[in-house]
């Protein structure tokens, strides 16, 4: 190095860099070299997983490293069901939930590749029911907006229109048209599960095939992930499944598994480490398959060119001091981490969690599955990516705990308050009978609500799941139990109002949790 600027100053008469600069760049480069030299200690890795489990708790989780097109870790830890038991392994199937959106993305991507559509082409092309809070909108959403998080909604927004309904895939995004906006269009983000369930319609309406064949046809099948599948229905007889597992009173409590076919195009695909593991080298090969091309280079540097950036806040810089841009692809989240690019994403399904992580520079991804609901698998990504990339030696399995922990804290404090806040020895402004009816509005539709042993029931009816038994709290408001074990949310409420004459006109859910928002459904007083 030091040559090389003694050659540059004789060939230019200028003097070269300060000895300092040049010294500080030649450490860098030599540790750098270094750095690659040494291999990475998966033993130690596999250690700090098999520790993970213990201090998370989580029932089981499956993790797969691709490194230079080659599987270089495939595993599993604990069982797949907390009850009957089953060890995990590579091939353990689990719920990819969000992870989807890439398949979702990258199947738009070869449509592109063939001609059959364009990236800017208005979305009422291809769905002319489609239709937004705003005329606009509408006509302005083109195809990659669809897949970027910019719509203008907010997070989550409209997610129980899917959720457990008997609603078509069409039915939901008819219905999204009476979703306010959060923000605005293609300058707010908003995780949108309705628009990239728009972007799967799509496919269909170019190809004339189900989003679930297409992908399957034309990703899985070419991949070798043959038990690879978009629902739950499609895993009755097949062994070696993933038993769901929520988290309730700081343990793990096995659930069903709850069906989302509806939304398969934002969430739904079920599959292992070891079958991931193909996908990742698909993606980390920029579309190229045993020497075909399945998408095209510009479709991957299109995909992982952020289309929406995110606000990164001083706490977030002080817990990642090497990521100083984030932002959202098509299909992929993207940002930077101890300077290389990073294309990764998360995915949360009713009782399980999971993570894919690529850093295309280094040929190198990962993805880790669980049955449980906990961020053990963001901590574990991050140990993954520095052992592969260097930097300072942290223990992110116990900062994510702590941070865990802080949160359920933060919880506790507003069931304390919630508890706190009530009003004893108050009684219904009115005799049960007068609660009962039909509710509705036009988003969701109608919800019942009637007298059964002397107490109020409320019925969704979008929904057949969702059933609770309304025990007096206080005033008019009444707290729900659900029927149900749900892996999203426990109690809620039911506010009954009252017109000036003290009749029901509407009443208001407020279920607490932090991804379906019931606040958002109208049920006014039909009857």
């Amino acid at each position: 190095m030091t040559m090389q600027f003694s050659a540059t100053r004789l060939r230019t008469g200028k003097p070269g860099p300060p000895r300092s600069v040049v010294t500080a760049l030649g450490l860098a480069l030599l540790a750098t070299c270094l750095q690659a030299q040494v291999p990475v200690d998966h033993a130690a890795l596999d250690s700090y997983f098999s520790a993970a489990l213990d201090e998370w708790k989580v029932p089981g989780f499956a993790v797969a490293i691709v490194k230079d097109d080659e599987v270089v870790f495939a595993k599993g830890y604990g069982v797949r069901d907390i009850e009957t038991g089953g060890a995990v392994d590579e091939n353990t199937l689990f719920a990819i939930a969000s992870n989807t959106k890439a398949f979702t993305a990258t199947a738009l991507a070869m449509l592109v590749d063939d001609g059959k559509l364009g990236w800017d082409d208005r979305v009422v092309e291809y769905l002319p029911y489609f239709q937004l809070y705003d005329p606009w909108v509408t006509q302005e959403m083109r195809v990659r907006d669809l897949l970027c998080h910019r719509s203008g909604l907010g997070t989550f927004s409209g997610d129980l229109l899917w959720y457990g309904t008997s609603f078509s895939r069409a039915d939901v995004i008819r219905r999204a048209r009476y979703l306010p906006p959060a923000g605005n269009f293609r300058a707010s983000y908003g995780y949108s599960n309705i628009m990239f369930l728009a972007a799967g319609e799509v496919v269909t309406a170019v190809t004339g095939r189900d989003w679930d064949e297409y992908v399957e046809t034309e990703l899985f099948n070419p991949l070798g992930m043959s038990r690879t599948v978009t629902s739950v229905t499609d895993l009755n007889g097949m062994k070696n499944v993933a038993t769901p597992h929520k988290l309730k009173d700081d343990e793990h409590l096995r659930i069903e598994w709850y069906n989302w076919d509806i939304m398969s195009p934002a969430g739904g695909i079920i599959s292992s480490a070891r079958e991931m593991a193909q996908w990742i080298r698909l993606q980390l090969s920029e579309g190229v398959w045993n020497g075909d091309t399945i998408f095209s280079e510009n479709a991957q540097r299109t995909m992982w060119t952020p289309h929406i950036s995110y606000f990164v806040s001083r706490n977030s810089e002080e817990t990642y001091p090497t990521t100083h841009f984030r932002g959202y692809g098509l299909g992929w989240s993207l940002m930077d981490y101890n300077g290389r690019k990073i294309a990764s994403h998360g995915g949360g399904y009713d009782g399980m969690f999971s993570r894919v992580a690529l850093v295309p520079e280094e040929e190198l991804g990962l993805v880790i599955l669980t049955n449980g609901m906990t961020s053990m698998q963001s901590a574990l990504m991050y140990k993954v990516l520095d052992a592969y990339l260097g930097g300072a030696e942290r223990d992110w399995s116990a900062e994510f705990m702590k941070r865990a922990e802080e949160g359920e804290a933060r919880d506790e404090a507003e069931r304390a308050k919630f508890e706190n806040e009530r009003v004893l020895g108050t009684k219904p402004s009115l005799a049960i009978e007068d609660y009962a009816g039909s509710y509705g509005g036009p988003m969701y539709g109608d919800a019942t609500v009637t007298v059964e042993d002397d107490h109020l029931v409320v019925r969704f009816l979008a929904n057949p799941d969702l059933v609770g038994d309304l025990e007096h709290w206080h005033f008019d408001t009444f707290v729900i139990e659900w029927r149900r074990e749900f892996a999203w949310f426990n109690e809620g409420t039911v506010q009954f109002l009252l017109d000036p004459m003290g009749r029901v006109t509407e009443m208001k859910i407020d279920v607490p949790n932090k991804d379906l928002w019931f606040y958002e459904l109208e049920f006014k007083k039909k009857d």
